[in-house]
């Protein structure tokens, strides 16, 4: 078979003018692996792992031989175990948080209290709030683990508006993920492009909030045209009885679990940041500081470490309020983490899926398909630079990814000195719009919505990917009209 793809690739390439790109073989592998996903999962229902790991060995038989570094089927097992070990650990971590944040009632003490903040009319507003704000030093996949068993329980109490509050959360968290460092994707742009990180922080925000507050529109309309019920995920228990007010944990212990991490986590995210400042009278002092902090903060404010800590936490909240036997928490840490291998088996078969069609040169590819000569500015520029992102996103699923190379494309393009009529932070903004269009099967983040939240694939599609459609478009209109209105320039 491979040796069948390899020959008439050749012959393809034998046909081409000289010089031409080799293009075929890589979109060829994509548009395969596209419809090898879409017809498993949505024609044949067949499991998604086993749809994505099928996908990413049919993908791996157009990697050039070149490239590929072992057998092919053995890098589609290399690529899975790479994406495991990166969010294997994390996930387990945040079924454990979840679950027993939820049984010991730390959830239903968070919630009440933010009933009684805001009233429940508000509800949704809160928790695109926190993830608006959550997002900007943690992940996204993070954020929505950390915030879903909240949606939960307020679905316990409220009945209603589950879709209304796991998209509310979604579409907080998404947009600050592709816009405001230091998050890693708008770093990266804002490094790339030469653009002052507090001005891609200030400008990042400020085009962030309009999309979010049109995500918010989004998740009401979507509620109220085909409200979802909240599911049982795997193993969860649903006969667990709620507790009394006086019987709840304290919401400070309650609120520990999330804001410890995110403490952590943003800590040295600052840290790291500031390694290598100065001192405001042009001396060392700070980045000396802070280089002597930042081991310390790298350690502690590991994500792995961090929910470490916040699942020992949240397991102790649970046996303090509940009592239950030894047998009882082992019953129910296992019911928890049999759940999460679920989502990271699929998880780790979408980021084995991207790994190979990233392998077989299809980001490449695009980079072909869009290359010109010459100055490039005004709206077409930043059109440009949404639509080779909203691309890359599609190809191989990473909204990181496709900013952190459309924006190493747009710089080589800009060449050294660029000639442009408005503050590159634009630029920026209108690479993570179109990073957010097209999240489908092969973004960990439409996994994790979809399993977190327990909905189907169809469903997922219908609210999730549209969700980020709408944030992109949004936010890719406001940075035109701030293009053209203030230019900064």
């Amino acid at each position: 078979m491979t040796a069948w793809i390899d020959g008439l690739m050749v012959a393809v390439a034998q046909a081409q003018s000289a010089g031409s790109p080799d293009v075929l073989r890589p979109m060829l592998a994509l548009g395969l692996g596209i419809v090898c996903v879409l017809a498993l999962i949505i024609f044949f229902r067949i499991n998604a792992f086993i749809s994505l790991i099928t996908a990413a060995m049919l993908v791996s038989l157009f990697v050039p031989p070149e490239v590929a570094s072992a057998s092919r089927f053995t890098m589609v097992a290399e690529a899975f175990g790479s994406a495991a070990g990166k969010i294997g650990v994390v996930i387990a971590l945040a079924a454990v948080i979840g679950k027993c944040m939820m049984d010991s009632g730390a959830a239903d003490r968070i919630v009440r209290f933010f009933l009684r903040l805001l009233g429940e009319k508000q509800s949704a507003t809160a928790l695109l709030m926190s993830g608006f704000v959550l997002a900007v030093p943690v992940f996204f996949d993070t954020v929505f683990y950390l915030l879903v068993p909240l949606a939960r329980s307020l679905y316990r109490t409220t009945r209603k508006n589950y879709l209304l509050y796991i998209l509310a959360i979604a579409a907080g968290g998404a947009i600050t993920h592709t816009l405001v460092p230091p998050t890693p994707g708008p770093l990266a742009m804002a490094a790339e492009l030469g653009i002052d990180l507090g001005v891609m922080i200030v400008v990042g925000t400020i085009v962030a909030v309009p999309a979010a507050v049109a995500g918010l529109f989004f998740a009401n309309f979507m509620n109220w045209l085909s409200p979802i019920e909240m599911r049982p995920l795997p193993g969860e228990k649903t006969d667990v009885q709620p507790l009394a007010d006086e019987e709840l944990p304290p919401l400070w212990l309650s609120l520990l679990p999330i804001i410890l991490p995110v403490m952590l986590i943003t800590a040295n995210t600052v840290a790291t940041t500031l390694a290598g400042g100065e001192s405001p009278d042009g001396g060392e002092a700070t980045g000396n500081f802070w280089q002597l902090v930042t081991p310390w903060t790298t350690l502690f404010g590991d994500a792995n470490f961090a929910l470490w800590l916040s699942a020992g936490i949240a397991l102790a909240t649970y046996v303090w309020k509940r009592r239950p036997t030894l047998g009882e928490m082992a019953e129910n840490v296992e019911l928890a983490l049999m759940s999460g291998g679920v989502i990271i088996l699929i998880t780790a078969a979408g980021g084995a899926f991207g790994a190979m069609l990233k392998a077989a040169q299809v980001g490449d590819a695009i980079q072909n398909l869009f290359e010109t000569s010459g100055n490039l500015d005004g709206i077409l520029l930043l059109t440009l630079g949404f639509g080779i992102a909203a691309v890359l996103k599609v190809a191989q699923g990473s909204s990181t990814v496709a900013m952190i190379t459309t924006a190493s494309m747009m710089a080589a393009m800009l060449g050294d000195s660029p000639q442009l009529s408005f503050h590159p932070v634009y630029l920026a903004t209108s690479i993570g719009a179109g990073s957010l269009v097209g999240s489908w099967m092969n973004d960990s983040g439409f996994w994790i919505f979809a399993k977190m939240g327990g909905l189907t694939e169809i469903e997922a599609l219908k609210t999730w990917t549209i969700l980020l459609v709408v944030l992109a478009i949004v936010s890719f209109a406001v940075s035109l009209a701030l293009a053209v209105a203030l230019p900064l320039a």
